[in-house]
């Protein structure tokens, strides 16, 4: 039995294939930059304003990770491991599947929101460049074209939703915290985290709206689904 076999004896498939298509796609990430080429710039999602913003980003953006340490992509597809598994084993592959691809087209929708509103005052003016800092000028276009956004964070903390609420009371352990915890309260208490990450942490590189987006998007499929009686 090779070892892909073995895996989906133990991983449910849609699972087990969109970690190994993240594990794929960071690798070649890894490649291409070594020759040259950031594929986080055509893949990655970009601000709508940026001339090189395209809509698939808005799926694509969530299949790449950051090359420069094993962090990013390991939090995620140790989550993606642990929550997605139990989550699609019970609402089946390809329900579980729509979910994770709304989780990750909401999480992106929401970091192009949260871009807006932090550069409506840039989209809207007519200068064509902008001083950064008070020294450093950029034309708008360039300006725009450095912000970009990857990872599958956005729909890891959808299917974190997913667990809590489909698994309420399942003790949980969290780092540091040495009894229990159940599912629904660690939901929650991410949930509060990342809202005031987002508000307080503008500057430190991490996506909390997209995440908070992710988490949103899952909470009204499942309310959607449960109201039509589709899911418990």
């Amino acid at each position: 039995m090779s070892f892909y076999e073995q895996l989906k004896q133990r991983i449910p498939p849609i699972t087990l294939n969109l970690i190994l298509i993240n594990l794929l796609v960071w690798l070649a990430q890894i490649v291409f930059r070594r020759l040259g080429f950031d594929l986080s710039q055509i893949l990655g999602l970009k601000f709508y304003a940026a001339d090189s913003f395209y809509p698939f980003q808005l799926f694509t953006y969530a299949f790449l990770h950051d090359t420069q340490g094993f962090a990013h992509i390991l939090f995620n597809m140790f989550s993606l491991f642990m929550f997605g598994g139990a989550v699609e084993q019970r609402m089946g592959s390809w329900r579980y599947l729509f979910f994770y691809v709304t989780c990750l087209i909401v999480a992106g929708l929401s970091q192009e929101l949260f871009w807006f509103t932090e550069l409506r005052d840039v989209v809207f003016s007519s200068a064509d460049i902008i001083h950064l800092n008070g020294v450093q000028m950029l034309p708008k276009a360039d300006f725009f074209n450095m912000f970009v956004t990857v990872g599958a964070s956005g729909a890891v903390f959808g299917l974190l939703l997913a667990f809590g609420m489909l698994y309420p009371n399942v003790p949980m352990y969290i780092m540091f915290i040495p009894i229990p915890i159940k599912a629904k309260f660690v939901v929650l208490g991410y949930g509060l985290l990342e809202l005031f990450l987002g508000v307080s942490s503008y500057s430190d590189g991490i996506a909390h709206y997209a995440h908070l987006g992710g988490m949103l998007g899952g909470l009204v499929l499942l309310l959607i689904w449960r109201k039509k009686g589709l899911l418990r």
